[in-house]
């Protein structure tokens, strides 16, 4: 749905790659998401080992909230171009709300409601990069992700996340009841189904969601005998896999 409304209206979106998409370029692109995620990860993990957690509760209520505002600011925008409503107040009113409501859940520490926003801002997030980034840079954003989530679940800050608190970050992990989900493997998922949608086509993108969701299970089937696995190399590389193939057809 996200990826609809990004696609119907005449909108402009900023750059969000510092490179060019050329061969060189788009491996810088890939590295800088890499860094962003890596740092980011690290700067966790050192609130944790200091066992600041109200420090980490206010920094994941910042970032969502932000998110959030900067998200639905979008999205309610492109709603109310569609319906040819061209007002600023509406959508910065209904921004304001959501993301409102995302800090009091956020601060409330409401679970379920938790688990909605997470999945609301990681398929937001993930439609609108896989909107504006494009197609070679796409790709290696993903693979060089999916690469660097084998690395960081095992030897990195994710992993070590993950055994020593997890629990502490719940606005950024979709926890059930039997595993979790982090909010970047949400929003990776998204950016390559919205991609193949916005610029391979639909059924190569019908054929990426079907693969996402085989990657999905192979991850969750493995998950069961290790106890901690990555959330991207299977969905990503089968993603991937059936996207293309399907749009060779």
């Amino acid at each position: 749905m996200c990826a609809h409304l990004l696609i119907a209206p005449s909108m402009v979106f900023p750059d969000v790659t510092p490179f060019p998409d050329t061969p060189i370029g788009s491996i810088g692109n890939a590295f800088y998401f890499v860094v962003l995620v890596a740092v980011g990860a690290t700067f966790l993990l050192l609130l944790l080992r200091l066992k600041s957690y109200r420090l980490i509760l206010i920094f994941t209520g910042f970032a969502l909230t932000a998110v959030s505002f900067m998200l639905s600011t979008l999205y309610l925008s492109a709603v109310l171009l569609l319906l040819d409503i061209p007002s600023f107040e509406a959508s910065l009113f209904g921004s304001t709300l959501i993301s409102c409501l995302v800090c009091y859940a956020v601060f409330r520490e409401r679970c379920k409601v938790l688990n909605f926003v997470v999945v609301f801002l990681g398929g937001a997030t993930g439609a609108f990069l896989g909107w504006v980034i494009p197609t070679l840079s796409a790709i290696l954003i993903l693979c060089f992700m999916a690469a660097y989530d084998i690395f960081t679940v095992y030897y990195g800050p994710v992993g070590k996340i993950a055994r020593e608190g997890i629990e502490r970050f719940s606005g950024l992990v979709l926890s059930l009841e039997d595993f979790q989900m982090g909010l970047g493997d949400l929003t990776f998922y998204s950016m390559l189904s919205c991609h193949m949608l916005s610029n391979i086509g639909t059924f190569p993108c019908i054929a990426s969601i079907i693969g996402i969701l085989a990657g999905c299970l192979l991850s969750f089937k493995t998950l069961e005998k290790r106890g901690i696995f990555p959330g991207l190399p299977f969905p990503v590389s089968l993603g991937l896999l059936f996207g293309f193939l399907v749009s060779l057809i």
